[in-house]
């Protein structure tokens, strides 16, 4: 089911933006960037403690992957499985099992000294650690006739060892080659079913059982008609077989799980894809082929050197891609494991191949269950981009095996321009439509996938049977002038298509008859900016169909013979989001508000449709919706709200996450920038702080700038003051147990109205931003002006760095994580910033922190995982702004976390994180006494305060015990 937000104890690597949730009958998949399998208990770890430099040490090593991808704002199209919010882990960053403990951290010698890494990984002080380590809720599902639920079981947090198994980067992918899949895949150890009783109550929970001891198990899935569960399992075994992925079946109604296959010698290959039910008794799955050998081996002595050659003069311009092929045994290593071999296997244990082996992509059947849908990708490879560009090829198949026809054949796409909205020439997008047999839809390109080429129509959607009659050409569905980007089916007399472009921010919903060739022309149904969320109309509503699709839901008003759809809405408005559920009469625009969240102290969200489990016409009368509801100090909850009463019936009951914090003080501020931009903030305050007697505090801002192209959409509120606080495992949030203030995600936008670029005037609007804000916390009298410390992560890293280059009066030290910081490494574009480093030379330089690194005075730490894969955030970034700092004697620190990406998930990675971090912020900050308040306050104001005031001798005398309290905590205590 969609969830409107998610606060796991994610580490930031495994949260693509928005959230991947998946069909509410098929779980989450592993993301490749995110997802490792565990380590078999017989592997060694190749143990290695975290790197540490200070202005002493030497730069530490560096890796990288990935490739950048713009997201297309349209509505979610299908209905998701559901995650408590308060949940620990997921698939995508799991923990430890009880019986296999991680590696136990060791402590440290004081803050004085700078080789604090001598001694290992270190634990943050309990009142943090016992937060992350808290254990984690069970991932829901529900079934596709809603009258079951699925909770699944996980663990906390994953040792290091998970981490350190072998990984072979290929292609812009990782590939566990024990297993056979993506690596760093975690995975569920338990499912239990509950029945959903009529009046919301659940039922005792049924166990699966007959599974492995050790079981672990991804990618759960409903068949359609709800009576069987399919499940991929692994286990830790001494050969490369126990690890490899298994598919297994469990009966619904008795709880027992069984091997798919009889063989034992079948295996999933989970590189890609991995399974899917083609009808109630038969699955469509990936394999390991069976003739398939040995890894290839790398020669020794190479048979020539490595050569790239443009003699054609081609401009091929490409991102910072990381893990990249770069010889031709990369080649055929990567074929090695992508390479599947399809066949549908019946619960009877009957099994048939589908088409020759290939490094299949994706796989769909149609939703009538006669056709599938492949996607291939194929030699020549290429060594400047990820496997999404190598040559492609579509094809039909019978679901008995026949090849039906090719509908493409894509060459290799290196050439893909970089500005935003440029896209791949040929038939892309291809999908079945959900509200027909087998009919097939795509888009193609007149632009010839290229942005910066001014023609209309853009982009043209065609569409045709799976089986076209002979000379039976594709159908012209719709043209459009922006780009594509996404269809919501309904049937022959109703679909919506949605276009958009990023530069201008204009975002288009047509409502098209698809089975109206001429009779009814397309019409535009909303025409606004994405950037503008005040006036967002919402989403439409889907309900599921007997096939397993997801259609938009038409819903019958009375004797009304309006044809009314569900709009589901965030509702921002200047008090912050309101959620909403609309009755929209797609014929005259005419609406009606039928459901609002409570807005004076619960958040309340729309979810999914629960009266779909029927075919037939949908009533207002009859509505049943699922929505969850939390507050401030109150965390996320799941109801059934019942029309026409609409009396909501409690399904859950988590427990609070986090009670030592249930108390915590928190309210959604507003101020203005200097230029006149409105400027929001949400300012946390710890449990039980009461300004008056406890005086400010010291404050921690934590933030990630964003690109506008208006003044008045970079000032619209967003968020709500009633949404629960969610902390993850390296939140700044972490640091109310410290007794800080903490201002999270203070708006830092950056904008470029009409032609104006934002970059342009970065550094300007990043610092005016920052100024605001220290204001208002100082105003509000909640912090101290010489004790607020600046932090972020990856594109907030480089804010951080930036301001204490250019804003030095503001911040007393920084946190910057996994950052890029000279942009000169990224010449081809960055974050949302298109123009290539010879078109914007000034701004390129002029953004960069490594060409300020002279003008670093205060204290900054820097941490980067050794493996980061996200594009443009090279270790490297990290390891030449130290030298950088170092050379210029600025103090700094840098932590190079081993085996960790973009983001961190081992337990003991992210302990030491947090150790780091707390004693960054003990040291510089909460005993910082350089600068005094007034002195700050008037640097902010842009007044003439003196540079140093003389602090209070009794002043000092306590920061000196507080420092000395902080030392003795640091070296003295036990062993945990």
């Amino acid at each position: 089911m969609r969830l409107h937000k998610v606060y796991h104890r994610f580490s930031s690597h495994s949260l693509p933006t928005p959230l991947s949730l998946l069909h509410h009958h098929h779980l989450p998949k592993p993301l490749s960037s995110s997802s490792r399998s565990p380590l078999p208990k017989a592997v060694p770890l190749p143990f290695r403690f975290p790197a540490l430099h200070s202005p002493t040490s030497s730069s530490g090593t560096c890796y990288n992957t990935s490739s950048h991808l713009k997201p297309i704002p349209m509505p979610s199209s299908r209905i998701h499985n559901l995650v408590p919010v308060n949940a620990v882990a997921v698939e995508d960053g799991a923990a430890s099992n009880a019986s296999d403990p991680p590696h136990q951290p060791t402590h440290s010698a004081s803050p004085e000294n700078q080789d604090l890494g001598a001694n290992g990984y270190q634990f943050p002080p309990p009142e943090i650690r016992d937060i992350v380590d808290a254990p984690p809720l069970p991932a829901l599902s529900f079934s596709p006739q809603r009258d079951k639920i699925l909770f699944l079981r996980r663990r906390s947090l994953p040792p290091l060892a998970e981490l350190a198994r072998p990984e072979e980067k290929l292609a812009g992918v990782r590939i566990d080659g024990k297993c056979n899949s993506r690596s760093r895949m975690s995975f569920y150890t338990g499912i239990g079913i509950h029945l959903l009783n009529a009046d919301g109550t659940l039922g005792p929970e049924k166990e699966i059982t007959g599974l492995p001891h050790g079981a672990k198990i991804n990618f759960v899935t409903w068949s359609k008609d709800g009576q069987h569960l399919s499940f991929s399992v692994r286990a830790d075994e001494d050969d490369d077989s126990g690890s490899k992925l298994k598919v297994w079946v469990a009966d619904v109604e008795t709880g027992k799980a069984r091997l798919l296959f009889h063989s034992p010698d079948v295996y999933v290959n989970a590189v890609f894809d991995n399974f899917v039910w083609v009808n109630n008794s038969t699955l469509l799955v990936c394999t390991i082929p069976l003739s398939r050998g040995e890894p290839p081996k790398k020669r020794f002595v190479p048979s020539g050197p490595k050569i790239q050659s443009n003699e054609q003069k081609n401009v091929i311009q490409t991102r910072t891609f990381q893990d990249l092929l770069k010889d031709e045994y990369d080649e055929d290593l990567f074929e090695y494991y992508a390479t599947t071999q399809l066949v549908v296997a019946s619960l009877d244990g009957s099994v048939e191949p589908i088409g020759p082996p290939a490094i299949y992509t994706s796989m769909e059947p149609s939703p009538d269950e006669q056709y599938i849908l492949s996607t291939s990708i194929h030699r020549p490879f290429s060594f400047i981009v990820p496997c999404g560009r190598f040559p492609k090829k579509v094809q039909v198949w019978t679901a008995n095996g026949k090849f039906v026809r090719e509908l493409c054949d894509l060459p290799l796409a290196e050439d893909i321009p970089i500005t935003f909205n440029s896209v791949r020439k040929g038939m892309r997008s291809i999908n079945w439509r959900a509200d027909k047999p087998s009919t097939l839809y795509w888009v193609e390109t007149q632009d010839g996938g290229d942005a910066k080429v001014e023609v209309s129509p853009r982009d043209i959607i065609y569409t045709q049977p799976a089986v076209p009659l002979e000379n039976e050409q594709p159908i012209i569905l719709h043209k459009l002038d922006l780009r594509y980007g996404g269809i919501s089916w309904c049937d022959d007399s109703l679909a919506l298509v949605y276009e958009s472009w990023y530069k201008t921010r204009k975002i288009r919903t047509w409502v098209i008859s698809p089975g109206s060739r001429e009779d009814i022309s397309p019409r535009i149904l909303f025409d606004r900016s994405s950037e503008d969320v005040y006036s967002d109309p919402g989403s439409p509503m889907l309900r599921r169909t007997s096939a397993g699709t997801y259609v938009i839901a038409k819903v019958k008003n009375s004797d009304d013979e309006g044809i009314y759809v569900l709009l589901s809405g965030i509702g921002a408005t200047p008090e912050g989001n309101i959620p909403f559920l609309d009755l929209f009469d797609i014929n005259t625009g005419n609406k009606e508000r039928i459901w609002q969240s409570d807005k004076d102290k619960y958040y309340e969200t729309i979810v999914a449709l629960m009266s779909d489990q029927n075919e037939g016409e949908l009533y207002l009368n009859q509505l049943k919706i699922l929505s969850s509801k939390e507050s401030k100090t109150e965390n996320t909850q799941y109801f059934i709200l019942s029309w026409p009463e609409k009396k909501p019936c409690q399904i859950t009951n988590f427990p609070h996450p986090y009670p030592q914090l249930a108390s915590l003080q928190k309210e959604m501020i507003r101020y203005q920038r200097k230029d006149g931009v409105q400027l929001t903030a949400t300012l946390y305050l710890p449990p039980g702080y009461d300004p008056s007697k406890d005086g400010p505090l010291p404050c921690l801002v934590w933030s990630y700038p964003g690109e506008f192209k208006s003044k008045d959409a970079a000032g619209q509120v967003r968020g709500s003051p009633n949404e629960f606080a969610g902390i993850g495992p390296t939140s700044p949030l972490l640091w109310l147990a410290r007794r800080f203030a903490v201002l999270s995600g203070p708006t830092i936008p950056i904008i470029g109205e009409g032609d104006e670029e934002a970059n342009d005037r970065y550094v300007e609007q990043l610092v005016a931003s920052a100024e605001a804000a220290v204001e208002e916390v100082i105003c509000r009298g909640v912090a101290r002006a010489e004790k607020i410390a600046i932090g972020g992560h990856s594109y907030g890293a480089f804010m951080a760095a930036n301001l204490l280059a250019h804003a030095p009066h503001l911040f007393c030290c920084g946190i910057a994580r996994s950052g890029a910081y000279n942009r000169t490494l990224t010449p081809f574009g960055f974050q949302n910033e298109d123009r290539t480093l010879w078109e914007a030379t000034t701004t390129y330089v002029e953004m960069s922190p490594f060409m300020s690194a002279h003008k670093i005075k205060k204290p900054i730490l820097l941490i980067h995982g050794e493996e980061d894969n996200n594009p443009g955030t090279l270790t490297m970034q990290s390891d030449r702004f130290f030298n950088a700092l170092k050379g210029h004697g600025a103090l700094s620190r840098l932590v190079i976390l081993p085996f960790e990406s973009h983001g961190y998930a081992a337990r003991e990675s992210i302990m030491h994180v947090l150790w780091e971090t707390d004693r960054w912020l003990q040291t510089y900050c909460v005993l910082n006494s350089s600068v005094d308040s007034t002195t700050c306050t008037d640097n902010i104001k842009g007044t003439e305060g003196s540079e140093s005031k003389v602090v209070d001798a009794a002043e000092g005398v306590r920061e000196l015990e507080d420092q000395q309290k902080i030392t003795l905590y640091y070296s003295q205590r036990s062993s945990l």
